[in-house]
């Protein structure tokens, strides 16, 4: 049985506008009018337990408002959805004992309050039996390394390190489920490592199923093995990061450190991208040169210090399956 099942979900927001000024402030008292959002359009999915899917759309798309219908925030206008068997704005106590929410923009813990706490606290809100709770609590501060910040009050907390605390509240009382919504906005590159790496392990070592919704291309390079793009409200595409790569292109780039500047790459099977001094991006398609074939000639015709071949940008893709979408 799929842990999400989501049928044909939709929310509309009505939206009051206004005229500039003071006389159309005045008219909107009389005559207000009303522009309709469709946030969720018809949205529908099923995801299996122990999945680590990524939710991916631009601003607007309808990623929050769907994380809002299925952790029980937002009661959706249509359609049907079980989570966990539960439907979530039905049965909220025993729907949001099973589930974890991290906001990237939003805390759960009390700003005043140090750390410690706010967890104590969440125990005592989620019923957790003290064993369970101190066994967790002691897991989740030795892998997220929050010792140093136990009895720090929170609005002096760093956003990397109270994303960490954040990411521990969230899982003291053991949930089955794990919505994360930006959870790096902000970060520097050591955190969000650091939070990449506990949400890989989570998942892989207990079998947390996690739903991931970020703007943030490398997250779901580095985590997910399933992606979900949405746009408009609707379900554009369900698919692997590698499916969305060869629905736009097969096509690969090739680095070239070269000795010499000025070189002239006249081989009609590559594309120059673009040329930083003596750094050289060139673009193929391994379908039709292989990147061994196309290494070795290169590398016969010119002196090469250094090479490396990889994909195009995940952000890339993403954007002309946007434009396309639009078009």
């Amino acid at each position: 049985m799929p842990c999400i099942l989501a049928e044909n979900l939709v929310k509309t927001y009505h939206i009051s506008q206004r005229q500039p000024g003071v006389w159309g402030a005045m008219r909107g008292l009389i005559h207000r009018q009303h522009r309709t959002l469709h946030a969720l359009d018809g949205v529908s999915f099923a995801i299996e337990p122990g999945e680590l899917v990524g939710y991916i759309g631009p601003n607007g798309a309808g990623k929050s408002t769907t994380v809002k219908v299925l952790s029980g925030i937002l009661v959706p206008d249509a359609g049907r959805c079980l989570v966990l068997g539960h439907v979530p704005w039905q049965d909220r106590i025993a729907h949001v004992g099973r589930i974890g929410v991290v906001f990237g923009q939003r805390t759960q813990l009390w700003w005043d309050l140090p750390v410690i706490e706010s967890f104590e606290l969440l125990r005592d809100i989620y019923r957790v039996p003290a064993l369970d709770y101190r066994r967790r609590c002691d897991e989740l501060i030795a892998i997220l390394e929050l010792a140093p910040l136990l009895d720090m009050p929170v609005r002096q907390l760093s956003l990397g390190q109270r994303m960490r605390c954040d990411l521990a509240a969230s899982l003291l009382h053991g949930p089955e489920l794990l919505f994360l919504d930006e959870p790096t906005i902000g970060l520097d590159a050591i955190s969000k490592l650091a939070v990449r790496d506990f949400v890989r392990r989570l998942n892989r070592e207990r079998g947390t199923t996690v739903i991931l919704t970020t703007h943030d291309m490398d997250d779901i390079e580095a985590l997910c093995s399933r992606v979900l793009l949405i746009d408009g409200g609707r379900i554009l595409l369900d698919d692997t990061v590698e499916g969305l790569r060869n629905r736009v292109s097969s096509e690969r780039r090739l680095i070239l450190d070269l000795a010499d500047e000025g070189v002239v790459f006249d081989d009609p099977q590559v594309r120059l991208l673009r040329r930083e001094g003596r750094r050289v991006e060139l673009s193929f398609d391994p379908e039709e040169t292989p990147a061994a074939a196309l290494i070795s000639r290169l590398t016969a015709q010119h002196a090469v210090r250094d090479l490396f071949v990889e994909n195009p940008p995940i952000e890339e893709i993403i954007a002309h399956l946007y434009r396309q979408n639009q078009g």
